[in-house]
């Protein structure tokens, strides 16, 4: 008996099956909705039938809702009467889950009376990290299974929580230990034996002692702890509580007023933004669909310190053997000490097995030899910013590397072109930039030189997806995207030091308004030494500022280099990541003020916010005029995934809309009258989108077709 494309009933004597069937997730789509109600009037009409089973085919049960909707007409109330009839059935429903189950397919197993998951799957309610709140009746029927205490721990905190946790709670009624679906139907045959009918969480009640002031005071202080500046969080609290006051349809009326305001909001559309943002830089304009990637089967990584053990981990994690090289037997053994010392950690953690870190140590092996390349069909060059030391990697990599080996190097600032120039195939090296530490943080700058070809390009940003990173395609500038954008935003940090701020007002002002670090904090983390050693490599590149990156000199000047030595914008204690505040990091700071003749100013959050958000945004501005990125959104993804921007506000490039474009030509001409043009020249893109009142998204699509400049002469 089939009820549509996706979502089919079948019959086994009394019983029936209905099974969803929408890959590669089982997300429950328009045509999802559809087959489900099809198949809700089937089961209505149905005479004989004493039981039903809800499942899904391949790897998961029910993901989530679709995104995609969000920004159309709202569809909670189709969501509210589809899972109330399937609640409403007068025999038991069963739902047997597996995978992942988040938001709506939790949901959906909500509503049915009774709930069965294959060891080991997850589920959880994420709403609130986009901006939203469980909108298909999760607000009204978890607190009515589990008590509101522990319904708000899973929708607030978003964490999620295995099967055996979930039966802890009470909304999973047994673990399948046999084949989910036979085991499942077994379960609902007894049920219907023992003549145990439907069990209807919205006839529940929210038990009192999970539902006092107290409980409810505690989550919202969790809330705001949680998510400073954010709102859904709290709606999320008020709803819940309004579980355990409302009449149950009531209660679904109010969740759905209430998720609606908040779609409604720059903090879901900001964070459902950057999810499909994450989507689209595979989408590569211009590269033919035709053209394939290469297999990548083994690896080759220069340079044991951390970046380069970092690298060999994703590798390992991916399944995929690496050979790690170092230039002496030292530098191997404190590599691969340290890469054994992350794994277990992870062990200790239980976030790995102890079998699991054997394995994936096994897949790394180590050489002091180029030559233990020649089979590699990737080489990651992960040294330091030396563009002559770099060079001769590559002179060497152009020896000993087979043909078609994508050549990489992890370069944050060179020259791309410069090191592809030393080999007889440009074509085959790119830019693969990964993000400290390595392992654990999800971008991946992919940069592509004039002369790198398609196929490479395919064949990195393909890669991407087993090394589980988020890959966004640039082209060669001095700091490609995200470090390019970074110059401004820290050069204005640091020269309000000099101007007598203090780096934990600095950086208080940055976090409050959601960046996840302070700068200088950031800086401390990264180490002083690197930034005054890439800035002065590069000191061509940079405007003839006396006062330029100056803070760091100072400090780096008087031996202080962040937490590797415990002294730096702050003082670290051993064993502690606490940031104190330092006099004497001040007074080294001021000295070099003093020296250089800043002048001294008071500042206020708001123009430390502005004066480092507003470079920011104009240099993005900037780098998408010229081509550097392929999308606005692209830019927000970098900010977002490598930067610590908050997802919230959507990434750099959507808040400046949100900000308005007007408002940032106007700051930034607010700076230049104080501080001169130096600094403070708006990006070309920036004065034309204002001048012609548009908004970035139609400049992209005229850019896409004849031009932006083009299309107006």
């Amino acid at each position: 008996m089939s009820s549509s494309s996706v979502v089919r009933v079948q019959r086994d004597g009394e019983l029936a099956s209905v099974i969803i069937d929408n890959p590669p997730v089982n997300t429950i789509t328009a045509a999802v909705r559809a087959g489900l109600r099809e198949a809700l009037h089937q089961l209505q009409a149905s005479k004989d039938l004493r039981g039903v089973l809800l499942l899904c085919e391949g790897s998961t049960f029910c993901s989530g809702a679709d995104i995609g909707e969000f920004s159309g007409p709202p569809k909670e109330q189709e969501y509210r009467q589809l899972f109330n009839g399937y609640e409403a059935l007068g025999v038991p429903v069963v739902a047997a889950m597996h995978g992942t189950v988040m938001g709506g397919g939790l949901e959906i197993a909500l509503a049915c009376h009774y709930r069965v998951a294959a060891a080991g799957t997850r589920f959880g309610m994420p709403e609130v990290t986009l901006g939203i709140i469980p909108g298909a009746g999760g607000t009204q029927r978890l607190p009515r299974l589990i008590g509101a205490e522990q319904a708000l721990e899973l929708i607030v905190t978003a964490r999620p929580v295995d099967a055996a946790r979930g039966r802890e709670l009470g909304f999973i009624d047994e673990i399948i230990t046999a084949e989910l679906r036979s085991g499942a139907i077994d379960y609902l045959r007894s049920l219907v034996e023992t003549g145990r009918g439907p069990r209807r969480t919205g006839e529940m009640t929210v038990a009192v002692a999970s539902a006092t002031a107290e409980v409810f005071e505690r989550a919202r202080a969790q809330a705001r702890k949680l998510y400073p500046n954010r709102n859904a969080a709290q709606v999320a609290v008020d709803v819940v509580q309004a579980a355990t006051t409302l009449p149950f349809q009531q209660g679904l009326e109010y969740e759905t007023k209430r998720v609606n305001e908040c779609k409604d909001s720059v903090e879901s559309k900001g964070a459902v933004h950057v999810f499909f943002a994450e989507r689209e830089t595979r989408r590569i304009p211009g590269l033919a669909d035709s053209v394939t990637a290469r297999p990548i089967e083994r690896a080759g990584i220069i340079g044991a310190g951390t970046m380069g053990g970092g690298i060999a981990i994703c590798f390992a994690n991916a399944g995929i053997p690496v050979v790690l090289l170092d230039a002496n037997e030292q530098g191997l053994t404190r590599g691969l000490a340290n890469v054994e010392a992350t794994y277990q950690s992870m062990v200790d953690r239980g976030r790995l097995s102890a079998e699991d870190k054997a394995g994936r140590m096994a897949l790394i092996g180590t050489s002091l030899s180029y030559d233990a390349l020649s089979d590699a069909d990737v080489i990651i060059e992960a040294v330091f910013e030396s563009m002559d030391l770099k060079r001769r990697i590559f002179t060497e990599l152009d020896r000993v590397a087979k043909s078609g080996a994508v050549l990489a190097t992890n370069t944050s600032t060179l020259d791309i072109e410069q090191i592809a120039a030393v080999t007889r195939r440009p074509r085959d090296v790119i830019g693969m930039h990964f993000f400290s530490p390595a392992n654990v943080m999800p971008l991946l700058e992919v940069v592509r030189t004039s002369q790198t070809s398609d196929e490479t390009i395919r064949t990195v940003m393909d890669l991407a997806r087993p090394l589980r990173k988020t890959p966004v395609l640039a082209r060669v500038c001095y700091g490609f995207i995200g470090n390019r954008m970074m110059e401004g935003y820290a050069r204005e940090a640091e020269r309000m030091v000099l101007e007598g701020a203090t780096p934990r007002q600095i950086d208080t002002a940055l976090e409050a308004w959601g960046m996840a670090m302070g700068i200088l904090a950031v800086f401390d983390m990264a180490g002083i030494d690197v930034g005054v050693n890439v800035h002065k490599a590069n000191a061509a590149q940079f405007p003839p500022d006396p006062t330029y990156y100056q803070a760091d000199f100072a400090l780096h000047d008087a031996g202080r280099l962040g937490r590797k030595n415990g002294q730096g914008y702050y003082r670290y204690e051993p064993g502690n990541r606490s940031r104190i505040d330092d006099p004497e990091a001040i007074r080294i700071i001021a000295e070099r003020a003093e020296q250089l003749r800043v002048p001294q100013r008071r500042h206020t959050t708001q123009e430390i916010v502005e004066r480092c958000l507003y470079p920011l945004l104009n240099e993005g501005l900037r780098i998408l005029g010229e081509g550097v990125a392929l999308r606005a959104s692209d830019i927000d993804v970098v900010w977002t995934a490598g930067y610590g921007f908050p997802r919230y506000r959507g990434g750099p490039m959507f808040y400046a809309e949100t900000l308005g474009l007007e408002v940032l030509l106007a700051g930034m001409r607010k700076y230049q009258d104080t501080f001169g043009p130096m600094h403070w020249q708006p990006a070309p893109l920036l004065v034309e989108l204002v001048q012609r009142k548009l908004p970035l998204g139609d400049y992209e699509s005229l850019r896409t077709g004849a031009g932006l400049r083009e299309g107006a002469r």
